[in-house]
């Protein structure tokens, strides 16, 4: 499988809502970073689905490498 694009080697925060769903870009090339655009079409790579139990700041992952996707592990600091 190709390595996935890397648009920033930090975390974005993220304000989620309860109830919301969210679609995190597992491919790096979204324009509405951290968040899927459907650039990964064509591609091996798919979107992670996220569903908000409550309101809350959450730290997506930015490289696009963590073992804990949709969520920053800090795999970023070793890029």
């Amino acid at each position: 499988m190709a390595e996935p694009d890397t648009p920033q080697k930090a975390p974005y925060p993220v304000d989620v809502e309860a109830g919301k769903s969210y679609w995190w870009c597992a491919c790096g090339r979204s324009k509405s970073q951290p968040f899927c655009d459907g650039s990964h079409k064509g591609t091996d790579f798919s979107p992670v689905a996220f569903q908000a139990d409550k309101s809350e700041k959450l730290w997506f992952c930015g490289c696009k490498r963590s073992a804990k996707k949709p969520f920053c592990d800090g795999t970023h600091q070793k890029l």
